[in-house]
């Protein structure tokens, strides 16, 4: 499986729990932090931590385990650092106060609403770079 691939596979795991505004920020070309991140919403505290487990749990089915978490105490920012992708869980406020879409502006971002489109092919219109 691609870094990608793995992205996308994360971000469907987001979408199975109702997560919003998701995206994926391909960063290969940016940093060497990670290849990709994966951005995402949750309504209430509760929320996050759902999602962040589903993403754990799916893939520790796998055999692919977390290599690092954190935010579980507080629940606002949950982080699943797997290396090559990391995977933010935002509660809203949050995620409006930190804006990574911001401080990332100039990587590759692709919209994450229909999985069976993103995982398929995503349409040219929807990955396009961040404005600033």
């Amino acid at each position: 499986m691609t870094t990608r691939q793995f992205a996308l596979k994360a971000a469907h795991f987001c979408l199975e729990v109702k997560a919003q505004d998701i995206i994926v920020l391909n960063l290969k070309k940016l940093t060497t932090v990670a290849d990709y991140f994966v951005i995402c919403t949750g309504d209430s505290d509760v929320q996050v931590k759902a999602i962040a487990d589903k993403v754990k749990e799916e893939f520790k089915k796998e055999g692919i385990r977390v290599w690092h978490d954190e935010g579980y105490k507080n629940r606002s920012w949950i982080l699943l650092d797997y290396v090559d992708v990391v995977v933010h869980v935002f509660h809203r406020e949050a995620r409006m106060f930190y804006n990574l879409e911001k401080l990332w502006g100039d990587a590759k971002i692709e919209y994450v609403k229909d999985v069976e489109k993103s995982f398929n092919k995503t349409p040219a219109g929807r990955k396009r770079a961040a404005r600033k």
